[in-house]
């Protein structure tokens, strides 16, 4: 078994990604991710890998779009204007068909913001921030041991099926510290018989392309890779549920939102009050079964968010409406308390009585 060591959030994922199999990064500054770069630029030289830090974020994932190209797994990491500023490089990688892993450690916005912690890019991570029909498969870490962990498996589903995933986490997670338990190997080579690696003369060109001029061909294109997105939907959702068997209220929250709202449910059971938490680990694909099948139990939902509210749509849709949905939610950089959260989960058992 692997030994138990203390890092930072960002550290683990960075560790992470290198026993994924790893071994080129480009990025650019900036907080509060600032600490995954640093560590690939210690550690890639020494591996025989590869870390650059590029002129801008636009060009960092351009570089990210070519390597991913040539089937290597490759990755980038930024905070919330820095991933805005690939969006344009995302969304040709999507069009293109490559696996890649982007990290993005929130913090609050909108524009420059600050540099506290952050749920508000909720929408562009799950909605596809970038140009045209296309997701991601989108993965919130809850713990230090998590974001490595998903760090890993974020690698080994972009592979599997051929899309770009993303570490959605915010600040805290970032820069807290844990004890984390990493993997001692790497993971297994994947088979990239698509990849622009050079015919040696036994193959056909491959072509790594993400322009349709044929219109019908690029509807085809379409309607393919949302057939694959079916197949993540049906193959890849990942939760948690806490206390739901015989609950009568639900509290939904992912990342650090979620850990103070354990607390918070731990509080209100004290009180009598039967809550529950769903925590969403994909939030694209977003657990709508688990919530569905919630809502004929309970009498309502709380969504816990360090935003102005926008997973509480999601819970709205997968709930069809059946049941109330309230928001506890601090902005710019603030964290809810588990009092503010316990506060909220009063009021709305007071209000379904």
């Amino acid at each position: 078994m692997a030994e138990k060591v203390l890092m930072k959030g960002n550290e683990a994922i960075a560790e992470a990604a290198i026993k994924a199999g790893c071994r080129l990064y480009f990025g650019y500054p900036i907080t509060p991710q600032t600490e995954i770069a640093a560590y690939m630029a210690k550690r890639m030289p020494k591996i025989g890998g590869t870390f650059l830090q590029a002129e801008s974020e636009v060009s960092a994932i351009n570089m990210v779009y070519g390597v991913a190209g040539a089937g290597f797994r490759v990755m980038t990491s930024s905070s919330s204007p820095g991933i805005s500023l690939k969006q344009e490089g995302i969304s040709y990688i999507a069009g293109a068909d490559l696996p890649a892993l982007i990290v993005n450690v929130q913090r609050g916005g909108p524009g420059l913001g600050g540099i506290q912690p952050s749920q508000s890019d909720y929408f562009q991570a799950t909605k596809g921030g970038g140009h045209g029909d296309y997701h991601l498969i989108v993965l919130a870490p809850a713990s230090v041991q998590e974001m490595a962990d998903l760090t890993i498996k974020a690698f080994d589903l972009a592979d599997k099926y051929r899309v770009p995933t993303m570490l959605l986490a915010d600040g805290t997670m970032g820069q807290m510290m844990e004890p984390v338990e990493l993997p001692e190997t790497t993971s297994e080579p994947v088979e990239k018989p698509w990849a622009v690696t050079g015919t040696k003369m036994q193959r056909k060109h491959n072509i790594i392309n993400s322009l349709y001029l044929n219109p019908e061909l690029l509807e085809k294109t379409n309607f393919e890779r949302f057939e694959r997105y079916k197949q993540i939907e049906q193959n890849e959702v990942m939760f948690e549920e806490y206390m739901m068997d015989d609950a009568e209220y639900c509290v939904v929250a992912f990342g650090i939102a979620a850990r103070v709202s354990k607390n918070a449910v731990t509080a209100a059971r004290r009180k009598g009050i039967k809550v529950g938490l769903i925590r969403p680990i994909t939030l694209w694909p977003f657990p709508v079964d688990v919530l569905k099948k919630a809502a004929d139990k309970v009498k309502g939902f709380v969504s816990v968010e360090l935003s102005m509210g926008q997973m509480i749509e999601d819970i709205k849709l997968a709930t069809e409406c059946r049941r109330p949905v309230v928001l506890c939610n601090r902005s710019g950089g603030m964290i809810p308390t588990p009092e503010h959260v316990l506060e909220t989960i009063e009021n709305l058992a007071k209000e379904n009585k």
